[in-house]
């Protein structure tokens, strides 16, 4: 299976190892992502990343699981919930005084965003391999609120993620 490099920029401690050991100089770039037409999936740069910033991924995508209709009804109910309780703890964060209680709220809001993207992934969407998040991208597309440059970037994500489908 072909694989590419990519990096977390959040994780990155810009240690630069990577740097010396990519033999074609793709991980040494202005943005510090990592230049894709260069990459040749040899590793060398994962290997020698300390922060874990950059993992190999492949090219293409293996196809989504099929699953019932029901059971992604319930996931995304249950992912409401959470997003639900996530913008709870975030209005109680914006309105605490005390730090300790703050980091609570916090940390209780960052869980729930978490799981929310957990059960929205098993229900099928945030996976670049879902027909689901090309139709959610589609239907975003379509709203007439949307300003031109937001529906160029959903355009190109869309064929982007049709090209990754097999």
């Amino acid at each position: 299976m072909e694989k590419r490099a990519v990096r977390n920029i959040k994780l990155c401690t810009k240690d630069c190892l990577c740097l010396y050991v990519c033999p074609t100089g793709a991980t040494d770039t202005e943005n510090g992502q990592i230049d894709n037409s260069k990459c040749i999936g040899c590793g060398a740069c994962e290997h020698a990343c300390k922060s874990h910033a950059i993992s190999m991924v492949p090219y293409k995508y293996p196809k989504q699981q099929e699953k019932q209709d029901v059971m992604c009804q319930k996931l995304r109910k249950i992912a409401k919930s959470k997003i639900d309780n996530k913008n709870i703890a975030n209005n109680m964060l914006n309105n605490e005084e005390n730090k300790n209680i703050k980091k609570l709220f916090k940390a209780i809001s960052l869980s729930n965003k978490i799981m929310a993207e957990e059960l929205m992934r098993e229900s099928g969407y945030l996976l670049p391999q879902s027909e689901n998040t090309i139709k959610l991208l589609i239907k975003l597309s379509e709203d007439e609120n949307l300003d031109e440059e937001k529906l160029k970037e959903i355009n190109k994500l869309i064929i982007l993620l049709k090209n990754n489908i097999e």
